[in-house]
């Protein structure tokens, strides 16, 4: 009788046994049978069953693609292992802040008598900057340059006896000096203020400028670091405002400007964020003043 889905028998078919080898199925080699020529057996290592998977764990071995097999993946399952360097980048301080470059250093909870006087009472206080002391470049080397060249030029005057020249160069000193204490102090006023509303930089001393811009007025903000501001850590901040005129655009030598920029960032986009780490730290310090 034949297979309603195949030919009809046919005894004297000649292709009938190549058929019903081809077709015939293969026997399971078991654990303890000793076959010639097998990859299983005694005497080959462990045997493959069914639940053979890749992996390491007991009867790991290697097949033919190289890969390592064993007979039960989750009997040899193990823990990832996970060093001390990988872990360093995810550890957090008690505050919640992460402990690596990025870190957001803490400043002083109450702003300086200099700034104070700016914010109104529903602000709060995120932080004030003074410019990086690269600032300072061109009045410290005029300084310097005139001390030299002022002061060999007294001696060489002193020695022709010409008081009234000699007299000039000193006082001609004294004026450069002045003009360096001026930029000095210019520069200690000089700061960058961060709110939970805006942005702000104060500086003068005569005649007092206060420039601020709202964060939500704020539609892109970047920082720029050239080859030495990256050796020293100082960088220039723009800000952008609706493609509009601002008073406060750009910001030129301000220090630490990946963290400036993470705070600038996190009080536009997460201040609440902002107010729960703040909170943690107060309360925390209250904890460690009570204890």
């Amino acid at each position: 009788m034949g297979s309603p889905s195949g030919p009809p028998f046919d005894p004297d078919d000649p292709d009938r046994g190549r058929r019903d080898r081809d077709t015939e199925p293969i026997p399971r080699v078991r654990p303890d049978d000793d076959v010639p020529g097998s990859r299983s057996g005694p005497s080959d290592g462990p045997p493959f069953s069914d639940d053979v998977g890749y992996g390491d764990g007991p009867y790991a071995g290697e097949g033919r693609s190289g890969r390592a097999w064993v007979r039960d993946p989750e009997a040899g399952y193990q823990a990832p292992q996970i060093s001390e360097d990988e872990l360093a980048g995810l550890r957090v301080d008690a505050s919640g802040m992460p402990l690596g470059p990025r870190r957001v250093l803490p400043l002083e909870d109450e702003p300086s008598s200099l700034v104070a006087r700016y914010l109104f009472p529903t602000e709060r206080y995120r932080g004030e900057w003074k410019r990086h002391w690269i600032h300072l470049t061109t009045p410290i080397l005029v300084g310097i340059a005139a001390t030299f060249v002022l002061g060999y030029l007294s001696g060489f005057l002193a020695g022709r006896d010409v008081g009234a020249l000699t007299t000039i160069a000193v006082l001609l000193w004294f004026a450069v000096m002045g003009w360096v204490a001026w930029r000095v102090a210019d520069w200690w006023y000089d700061r960058f203020i961060l709110t939970n509303k805006r942005v702000m930089v104060v500086n003068g001393i005569v005649t007092r400028k206060v420039a601020m811009m709202p964060l939500a007025r704020v539609t892109d903000m970047k920082y720029e670091q050239s080859p030495t501001g990256r050796a020293l850590n100082y960088g220039t901040f723009v800000l952008e405002s609706a493609g509009q005129d601002q008073a406060l655009r750009e910001i030129k030598n301000l220090p630490n400007p990946n963290e400036l920029y993470l705070r600038v960032v996190e009080e536009m986009y997460e201040p609440q964020a902002v107010e729960a780490r703040l909170g943690k730290e107060a309360d925390e310090a209250k904890a460690d003043d009570g204890a």
